[in-house]
């Protein structure tokens, strides 16, 4: 049974940190692209980040680019999502997903998904 388990989430200041975790269990970490995406109140789910299956290649929305930094620690089966600068537009629930081997920036690309953690950014 594959898991995906976030971590991280709270209340913070804008231009604050805070650093999101996905910790994974039931699948074959190391084969699998991992994904950040974010739903914020009234909107549609979307993508926020990406990391190959390797570590070596990294994505990230233009919302974000610069601010975050999705990074893998294979050996721990754990993706994380560092997060600087933050704007109340960052405000959402915050589910990293995982697709097998392949690129994918849509949700409907990935195949198991973490419940959510919500992040939320006061002015």
């Amino acid at each position: 049974q594959v898991q995906l388990v976030e971590s991280g989430g709270g209340l913070v200041q804008a231009g604050g940190s805070l650093r999101l975790s996905c910790a994974a269990s039931g699948l074959t970490f190391s084969t699998y692209h991992m994904g950040w995406f974010r739903q914020g109140p009234g909107k549609e789910r979307e993508f926020v980040a990406a990391i190959s299956w390797t570590g070596g290649r990294t994505d990230y929305a233009e919302s974000v680019k610069g601010r975050f930094t999705i990074s893998r620690d294979n050996s721990k089966n754990t993706v994380y999502l560092q997060m600087n600068s933050l704007k109340p537009a960052d405000t959402a629930v915050y589910y990293c997903a995982a697709k097998f081997r392949s690129r994918g920036y849509r949700t409907v690309e990935y195949d198991y998904w973490g419940q959510g953690t919500q992040v939320t950014v006061s002015s």
